[in-house]
């Protein structure tokens, strides 16, 4: 053994060097799979900002860079240890070559610029048809819509293109399945006919999806995980987290663009919180919730309010089948029956509980009182949030064409970025609850009418039909992912 004169070994010192030189060469390929990355990395528009205002047209397509979407997602603060697949290449490594992330390949390279340049095609036909006015069809006319031959040319143009890849990973009950038949029932129902129904949207090949769907049932995990009493939300979170890391290690879609073209799907109170379990998710994803609440991180640019739908026996109640015709009158001003939680009940409940005959407010309904019949003997129908924003209320309120007053703060409405809600509905604010009668008694009976014929035009949007049929409440909500996706670019151009 050769040593120095200091007597170190120059094995040693050779050996330090060769170490070196690895560090260069490891630092060099990471450096490269950066620049790789970030040119592939997703660029996102702002999903049509003015879905909410009043302007003519609701579609824009102003883009977000991809590196603020990126410093959004990785903002200090948030511990990379809860990414789905972490960017360090030691844990990429680690996994077996078939489950690790890998660059598109040139072929699918040119499968997603196709499907660019269709969506491309899509917005410019939605844009020519927002300058169209007085627009009306066989299925869709009249003042409800914020922009009707906008509205009538995006959804052709969702029916035309539009794929969904539905993963197949997860099992039986809490994967590919849902509740159909109670409170969450629109979980359910999505989820039974995006897995088994036979719909023009679902496509079995992944490189031609627009869109990619995870199938979890977040009431059914809460029903099957959830310990009575605990709140303890952890189990819920680690399923939501595992699928994530499952579905993102074992395909490359996930990790192409954070998630931005995925979308989950819950009814439940609790479908925010699950979201939480991966940041990419609550972030970046496209998360259709009945709990949408813009006061707790439910953003409109990206994210879907899904209308909670009360089916108890799995379809409309048979009495709001066929409300009764206008010209019968309803002899009540308005209805409500409801327990006692949330903010904004107890202050309804304070003012207007048994105090006035025209305004029938009860905490419990009376014996031998029906709900849905006072619901059709009521002219206007009161809808006030109860622990969440969401109230099935709203949507048995179109189905007995008794007009909804929302009582809520924060509550995005469904499908309000296509729907004029003020059109068949009315709005009060939480301080004014002590003046409902009086703000009620205010509508004159034209503007009533008015509001009574705009519930018949939107009834068929909330509903659920087996099998689903155009423009029901099934397609409202693939629409409504649709419009997200149409501002999302998955390559550079």
């Amino acid at each position: 053994m050769v040593k120095d004169e200091t007597g170190t070994d120059n094995d040693h010192l050779a050996g330090a060097g060769d170490g070196r030189l690895c560090v260069r060469i490891v630092c060099c390929i990471l450096l490269v799979s950066a620049i790789f990355v970030l040119l592939m990395s997703v660029s996102v528009s702002r999903p049509f900002g003015s879905f909410m205002s009043s302007s003519t047209s609701s579609l824009e397509f102003d883009s977000i860079p991809s590196v603020e979407l990126r410093t959004k997602v990785l903002s200090p603060g948030r511990s990379d240890r809860y990414r789905a697949v972490s960017s360090d290449s030691s844990l990429n490594s680690s996994l077996p070559p078939h489950h690790r992330p890998r660059p598109p390949y040139p072929a699918i390279l040119r499968e997603d610029k196709k499907l660019e340049k269709g969506l491309s095609i899509a917005r410019a036909a939605i844009r020519k048809a927002a300058s169209v006015g007085n627009y009306s069809s066989a299925d869709v006319s009249g003042n409800v819509y914020r922009n009707a031959a906008e509205f009538h040319r995006s959804y052709v143009e969702m029916e035309k293109r539009f794929k969904v890849y539905v993963y197949k990973e997860g099992e039986l009950p809490m994967v590919h399945d849902g509740p159909c038949k109670n409170i969450y029932a629109s979980e359910g129902r999505f989820i039974r006919e995006m897995e088994h129904a036979d719909n023009r949207f679902r496509t079995r090949d992944s490189h031609l999806a627009h869109v990619f769907f995870l199938p979890f049932s977040v009431t059914w995990i809460v029903k099957f995980l959830y310990k009575p009493n605990t709140y303890d939300v952890t189990p819920l979170q680690e399923i939501v987290s595992d699928y994530v890391r499952v579905i993102s290690t074992k395909h490359s879609f996930w990790n192409r663009t954070q998630g931005a073209d995925h979308f989950m799907l819950s009814c439940h109170d609790w479908g925010p919180l699950a979201s939480k379990s991966n940041p990419f998710l609550y972030n970046t994803s496209i998360r259709v919730l009945c709990n949408a609440n813009s006061s707790e991180g439910f953003n409109p640019r990206k994210d879907v309010s899904l209308p909670e739908i009360h089916l108890l026996s799995g379809d409309v109640p048979q009495k709001l089948r066929y409300p009764p015709p206008s010209n019968i009158s309803r002899p009540y001003l308005a209805f409500f029956a409801g327990g006692l939680h949330g903010p904004v009940r107890p202050i309804l409940l304070r003012h207007w509980k048994g105090r006035d005959p025209d305004l029938r407010v009860y905490e419990y309904l009376p014996k031998g009182q029906d709900y849905h019949g006072l619901m059709l003997q009521s002219r206007f129908c009161l809808c006030p949030s109860g622990y969440e924003v969401a109230s099935p209320r709203i949507v048995e309120a179109i189905y007995a064409e008794c007009i909804p007053v929302i009582i809520s703060d924060h509550y995005v409405l469904p499908f309000s970025d296509v729907l004029r809600w003020e059109a068949f509905s009315v709005q009060v604010e939480v301080s004014d609850i002590r003046r409902l009668k009086e703000v009620l008694l205010a509508i004159p009976n034209d503007k009533y009418m008015k509001l009574k014929k705009g519930l018949k035009a939107v009834r068929k949007h909330f509903v659920f039909n087996q099998p689903s049929q155009k423009f029901d409440a099934f397609h409202m909500i693939l629409h409504s992912v649709w419009l997200r996706r149409l501002n999302l670019k998955t390559w550079e151009e």
